[in-house]
């Protein structure tokens, strides 16, 4: 594989920067959503813990770290981005297009790990539908 120093330009790595925050803004709202579900399940210095969030808790903590992770390689992409576009600033094409190349890896990654987070966030929401399910039927409902 050979690179081709004018097949990129300063703008090409600049037309990623909106992309990577806006996927950085939708991640601090995924955290922000689920800090607010964990603080809402926590009952208090003297609550019990109830049989819902405590099927839910090691799901929880799995996906804090993964939005950690996801938020993680967003900013590496960001700072691999500008960091090829200052390459390119100093007429270093080569590093560049490697530095860039990183980047859309590195982007790719935190996709991954997003794609991987949305999935668990949907198993969490069946966890909470069966629990109403199992109530309703206990309640007699229809």
């Amino acid at each position: 594989m050979s690179l081709n120093a004018d097949a990129m330009s300063l703008t090409t790595p600049a037309l990623l920067f909106p992309a990577i925050s806006l996927l950085l803004l939708a991640y601090t709202n995924r955290f922000l959503t689920l800090a607010t579900i964990i603080r809402q399940l926590h009952p208090g210095p003297h609550g019990e813990v109830s049989r819902l969030a405590r099927r839910q808790i090691s799901s929880l903590r799995y996906r804090v770290r993964l939005i950690q992770h996801m938020q993680t390689f967003g900013v590496l992409s960001f700072l691999l981005c500008a960091l090829s576009m200052f390459s390119l600033f100093v007429d270093r094409p080569t590093a560049g297009q490697v530095l860039f190349g990183f980047s859309l890896l590195v982007l790719a990654i935190s996709l991954v790990v997003s794609l991987i987070e949305v999935l668990l966030s949907t198993r969490a929401l069946n966890i909470v539908l069966e629990d109403m399910a199992t109530r309703e039927d206990e309640v007699g409902g229809d």
